[in-house]
């Protein structure tokens, strides 16, 4: 019995990965692009103030870009260390992972077009509420403090070929900025695979061993409606804290939540707090140091609760909340030659070809060059 469960959790955890696989390598390689292809001195002309624009094309990036938090969290730190303020770069976080088309037909399948529907307005929601929080408690001298440990933890900069002659789509031909970008993109990744599998992991013990009457009880189950909209609201990112699984990844442990009882509201306020999850948390001391660390974290939890409490009312008034899928496990375990496996195809080749660019030309992490500067090879291509 329990090497059936154990058997039935790997299962899961595995069918997880599957679904972010392809959008994992979406994210490295953007990243690796950016830092290959864009100068600082860019970056801090587009996003280098918190002003509206500035805030709303970076949701525009963010949107169009990677939807696994983890690489987002990559992406995020890249735009930052470039110049980018800090309210445009956590714009882009959040839009990131909720306001992506692929999360949203994810959600729509799996469970129902309320959730898509909710998790891309509700993104809005939660940049207009981090957005006032940040502006009140503005920390001048830690945003100072965390550019100076980007700056420091950042690893091997290449530069960019943004100062090189020809057009965008000229320098991203050039042989050197794929290198460039396999390196960026490797490098991002060796930081970072060790908590997604562990994440995987533990989301899929979560969603098997953990019973259906637990669940019921932490979720308050029978309790006044508007109790258990404030405490689902504040459990749902506790239960994202602990579970480790990334954006499109914690979809079905979402599921799993929704059908063992958590509130509407509670479901959404744990597929916002994808950027909150331990590693993602240790990812941001490693980039930002511990104290930058500690003030995301209270912002994030807050903006996601509220959010959350806020999209549960309006669904609610309107008479949108669905009904839970029963059979939710079974279909997530079920694979199937669909567009994921086709797109885990053509982007699991997309990381080979990188993979071997990185293999045939290692970065030199004692070599570092000026923003603005074309690249180097370390070695000839």
């Amino acid at each position: 019995m329990l090497l059936a469960k154990i058997g039935e959790a790997l299962l899961l955890a595995v069918g997880m990965m599957w679904q972010v696989a392809w959008s994992l390598i979406l994210g490295f390689t953007l990243s690796g692009m950016v830092q290959a292809l864009v100068s600082k001195e860019r970056m801090q002309a587009v996003l280098g103030r918190d002003g509206i624009r500035e805030i709303a094309l970076a949701t525009g990036f963010g949107a169009a870009s990677s939807s696994c938090s983890y690489a987002a969290a990559a992406m995020s730190k890249t735009l930052f260390k470039k110049g980018a303020a800090l309210v445009p770069s956590l714009a882009f976080l959040f839009s990131s992972t909720n306001l992506v088309l692929e999360l949203g037909v994810i959600l729509w399948v799996l469970m129902g077009w309320q959730f898509t529907a909710a998790e891309w307005i509700g993104g809005l929601v939660l940049i207009a509420i981090m957005t006032l929080l940040v502006r009140l408690t503005y920390p001048k001298k830690l945003i100072e403090e965390a550019r100076r440990h980007v700056d420091e933890a950042g690893g091997h900069d290449h530069g960019s070929m943004e100062a090189a002659e020809g057009t965008f789509f000229e320098r991203l031909r050039r042989p050197e900025t794929h290198v460039a970008i396999a390196q960026n993109a490797a490098m991002d990744f060796s930081m970072l695979w060790k908590d997604l599998i562990g994440g995987f992991v533990i989301a899929g013990f979560l969603g098997a061993l953990v019973p259906n009457g637990a669940w019921k009880v932490l979720f308050l189950q029978g309790a006044p409606p508007a109790v258990q909209l404030v405490e689902n609201a504040v459990v749902g990112p506790l239960i994202a804290v602990v579970s480790f699984v990334c954006s499109i990844g914690n979809v079905p442990l979402a599921a799993i939540l929704w059908t063992s009882g958590i509130s509407f509201g509670g479901v959404l306020a744990f597929l916002y707090a994808d950027l909150i999850v331990l590693p993602l948390l240790d990812i941001y001391r490693k980039y930002y140091g511990v104290r930058m660390m500690l003030y995301m974290f209270a912002i994030f939890f807050v903006t996601m609760a509220v959010s959350a409490m806020i999209m549960d009312g309006a669904f609610s008034v309107l008479h949108l909340v669905p009904t839970p899928n029963p059979n939710i496990v079974h279909d997530m375990t079920t694979f199937s030659f669909n567009y994921t496996f086709w797109l885990n195809v053509g982007f699991g080749a997309l990381a080979l070809y990188l993979w071997r660019l990185d293999a045939q030309h290692p970065m030199d992490h004692g070599c570092h060059h000026d923003a603005g500067s074309e690249i180097v090879p370390t070695s000839t291509v």
